[in-house]
């Protein structure tokens, strides 16, 4: 049971999700709805994070573990085939998500009951419902970037 459809964010677009959230080196990033991976690779490459993708699609988990495994970075990047609100997320620092309002709002109680306070929360193009954003960036070519902060919601 598919919640979003897959559509790749832009490098530039991950890249300004995770600078929002302050990602810093060793914390914990969950990207749910995964998709082929970038987010937890650059995650795990340039900022030096402990990421993990979850995606339901087993030919997208697939080909993203194997793009982990070319880039060598299996040892500080993880992509779990599976549904997003099966996974435990209660050892993140930052949540990333791309994917519909409904699917938002689906997972905004998994979200409001796993998190710990200073958790942030970043969505791109779509908000969560209910949640005021501490951030909002509007992109120049149509995107929008929401940041939320657990505890200031």
């Amino acid at each position: 049971m598919s919640v979003a459809p897959y559509v790749s964010s832009p490098e530039e677009v991950v890249r300004k999700m995770l600078d929002m959230a302050q990602l810093r080196r060793g914390e914990v990033l969950y990207d749910l709805g995964c998709g082929d991976g970038r987010i937890v690779m650059i995650a795990a490459r340039d900022y030096m994070a402990r990421a993990t993708g979850v995606e339901l699609r087993e030919d997208l988990s697939a080909a993203a573990r194997e793009q982990l495994k070319r880039l060598d970075l299996e040892g500080r990047a993880q992509i779990i085939q599976g549904n997003l609100f099966e996974v435990d997320i209660s050892k993140a620092d930052v949540v990333t998500l791309y994917l519909t309002s409904s699917a938002n709002e689906r997972l905004k109680p998994k979200l409001a009951e796993e998190l710990r306070p200073n958790s942030r929360v970043v969505s791109h193009d779509f908000s969560i419902t209910g949640w005021k954003p501490s951030e909002v960036s509007e992109e120049p070519r149509g995107h929008t970037i929401y940041l939320y902060r657990v505890g200031s919601l």
